[in-house]
């Protein structure tokens, strides 16, 4: 299953990456930290390795590192603004907790 954006985060990502020369897409990944063992990341793509997979959704390129798409397969990518705070959410199937404080999950 492929990893997608929302609009609300589609918007959001084009609307940064037609601002930035260079950039290819969106980079999602993972990192051990945490009381719970994950935490996301997320950032531009300056580069396109020979280790990363590939999505394309709403027109953009997605990508992630072989070794964090098991963790990552089938989630949605949503961009939520509540007051003055603005934030990706992750939305993951593979997810089976979380800590108390929604910066790390288990899978």
């Amino acid at each position: 299953m492929p990893i997608t954006l929302t609009d609300a985060a589609a918007q959001r990502v084009s609307g940064y990456l037609a601002k930035q020369d260079g950039m290819l897409g969106l980079r999602l990944g993972v990192r051990k930290t945490g009381c719970s063992g994950f935490a996301y990341q997320i950032e531009y793509a300056k580069e396109i390795t020979e280790s990363d997979i590939t999505f394309q959704d709403h027109g953009i390129t997605l990508v992630v590192g072989e070794d964090a798409l098991p963790l990552l397969q089938g989630m949605q990518v949503d961009f939520v603004k509540q007051g003055l705070n603005e934030t990706f959410k992750f939305r993951n199937p593979n997810v089976k907790d979380e800590c108390g404080c929604g910066e790390s999950f288990t899978v």
